[in-house]
C-alpha cells in the first residue's frame, strides 16, 4: 500500500483512539461527580426527614408539660402541619430540587415557630419560680398568672435539648455578585475576576455564642465544586469554597466572602450552599449569562 496514504490513515485511527479515551475519561468522572451529588442530596433530604420527626416529638412533649387550653390548641396545630410536611418530604425525591427547597424553606419556619414556643414555656417557667418566691402582700397580684403556668416545670436536661434544637443558625439574604476588578461590577462570568457572597445570619438568642467556622459552597453549572478545602458534614468530608471566622453573639450578623477567579468560569446555574455549626443552614440559585 502507498506510504502517502498508510501514515495519514495511522493518525486518523490514534487520533479517534485517543478522543475515544478522552471522552471514556471525562464521563467516568461526570457520573462520579453527579454520584457524590446525589449522595449529598439524599444525605440532605435524610437530615430534613429526621429533623421534622424531631420536632413534632417536641410538640408531644410540650403538651404533655401545660394545662393551657389555648396554648394545648395552637401545640397541636403546629405538630399536625410539621407531620404534614414531613409526609410530602418523604414523598418527594431528593432529585427534586424545587421541593426539596419548598420544604427546606417550610423547615426553617417550623423551626423558628418551635423556637418561639420553647422560649415562651421557658419565660413562664422563670416567670413560676420567680411568683413563688414573692412576698405574700404581692402574690395575690400574680393568682392569674399562677394559674396559667402551672404544671410548666419541666427538667433542666429536657428543657436544654429544646433549645439545642431552637439553636440552629439560619442564612438568610443571600446573595452572589461577580466583579470584573475591585471596583466594577462583570455583567458575564467569563469577564469574572472575583465572586462575592454575602449573608445574613439572623438573630438567635438560643444559639451558643463565640467563633463559630461559616463554610461556603459553590457548585459551577457543571456540578463541579469551586475547591479550596474540606470539612466534614454527615460524616463525609466535602468540598467547600470560601471559609470565614466569625465572632457570634446571638445578635444579627452581615458575613461577606470572597473568591479570586483562577480558571474560566461558564454561564450558567451557581448553587450556594452555606454550612455552620455541622449544619447546611441556607442555600441559594443563581443564574448568570
Amino acid at each position: 500500500m502507498n506510504k502517502k496514504i498508510v501514515i495519514p490513515l495511522i493518525l486518523v485511527i490514534i487520533l479517534l483512539l485517543g478522543g475515544v479515551a478522552y471522552l471514556f475519561v471525562n464521563l467516568t468522572k461526570q457520573q462520579q461527580e453527579n454520584k457524590e451529588m446525589q449522595e449529598l442530596a439524599a444525605l440532605d433530604k435524610k437530615e430534613m426527614e429526621n429533623e421534622y420527626e424531631q420536632f413534632a416529638r417536641q410538640y408531644s412533649e410540650m403538651k404533655t408539660q401545660i394545662n393551657n387550653d389555648s396554648i394545648l390548641e395552637q401545640l397541636s396545630q403546629e405538630q399536625l402541619r410539621t407531620q404534614q410536611l414531613l409526609e410530602e418530604l418523604k414523598r418527594v425525591k431528593s432529585s427534586d430540587a424545587r421541593e426539596i427547597a419548598r420544604l427546606k424553606k417550610e423547615l426553617a419556619t417550623v423551626r423558628a415557630v418551635l423556637r418561639s414556643y420553647v422560649l415562651q414555656i421557658d419565660s413562664l417557667n422563670r416567670l413560676n419560680q420567680n411568683l413563688t418566691e414573692e412576698n405574700n402582700r404581692i402574690k395575690g397580684q400574680y393568682e392569674q398568672a399562677t394559674q396559667q403556668i402551672q404544671g410548666l416545670n419541666s427538667e433542666k436536661a429536657s428543657l436544654s435539648e429544646k433549645v439545642a434544637i431552637a439553636a440552629q443558625l439560619d442564612a438568610t439574604n443571600i446573595t452572589m455578585s461577580i466583579n470584573k476588578s475591585s471596583k466594577k461590577k462583570a455583567k458575564k462570568m467569563k469577564d469574572c475576576k472575583q465572586i462575592v457572597v454575602s449573608f445574613t445570619v439572623v438573630k438567635n438568642v438560643t444559639a451558643s455564642n463565640g467563633t463559630k467556622d461559616f463554610y461556603v459552597r459553590i457548585t459551577k453549572p457543571n456540578n463541579d465544586v469551586l475547591k479550596k478545602g474540606t470539612f466534614s458534614y454527615e460524616g463525609k468530608n466535602i468540598a467547600y469554597s470560601m471559609m470565614k471566622k466569625v465572632e457570634y453573639t446571638g445578635e444579627e450578623v452581615n458575613v461577606t466572602t470572597y473568591w479570586d477567579v483562577t480558571e474560566y468560569l461558564s454561564a450558567g446555574k451557581y448553587t450556594i450552599s452555606i454550612f455552620a455549626d455541622g449544619n447546611m443552614i441556607g442555600s441559594k440559585a443563581f443564574t448568570f449569562d
